[in-house]
């Protein structure tokens, strides 16, 4: 049952991340992997979050997988859950959580649980993910940075 989770203090505010991890669109621009993502819909539930099904396909060397997700965006409390729906995981969840603090920075904290349907796939991809997800907050600060220009520390 690989899994990771990290936090990371980021100059940029909680409102702005939420927004940059929330429009998955982009995703093929800058996340790893990441070949191509298709919203198959986009509707607003009964609380007022916005839900996403999406496409995405991760791409490493000879390998392409397709996988369908539900992500909910949920801007009042700040938080973006992902639910694993279908393709070569046999269970995929993660969650980001932004918390301010101040009002140009803040925490941001991904977790990521998964398993790989088939066990050759993951003996496969198994360290390539681990090695990604390392890198995965640090592509959407840069990300951040590029969008709403870095930051430069109060004197």
């Amino acid at each position: 049952m690989p899994q990771f989770r990290t936090t990371r203090r980021v100059k940029h505010s909680a409102d702005d991340m939420f927004a940059l991890v929330a429009d998955i669109e982009r995703y093929p621009q800058f996340v790893p992997l990441c070949q191509s993502l298709i919203v198959r819909r986009r509707i607003t539930d009964d609380q007022g979050r916005e839900v996403v099904t999406a496409a995405m396909t991760i791409a490493y060397k000879m390998i392409r997988e397709t996988f369908t997700s539900r992500v909910t965006l949920d801007k009042e409390k700040r938080t973006i859950t992902v639910a694993y729906v279908d393709g070569p995981f046999s269970r995929m969840n993660n969650t980001w959580t932004f918390t301010p603090t101040d009002e140009r920075s803040c925490e941001v904290a991904f977790a990521i649980d998964y398993e790989f349907r088939s066990r050759t796939l993951g003996m496969i991809m198994g360290a390539v993910f681990d090695r990604v997800f390392r890198t995965f907050s640090e592509a959407f600060e840069n990300r951040a940075d590029k969008v709403y220009g870095k930051q430069v520390p109060q004197a």
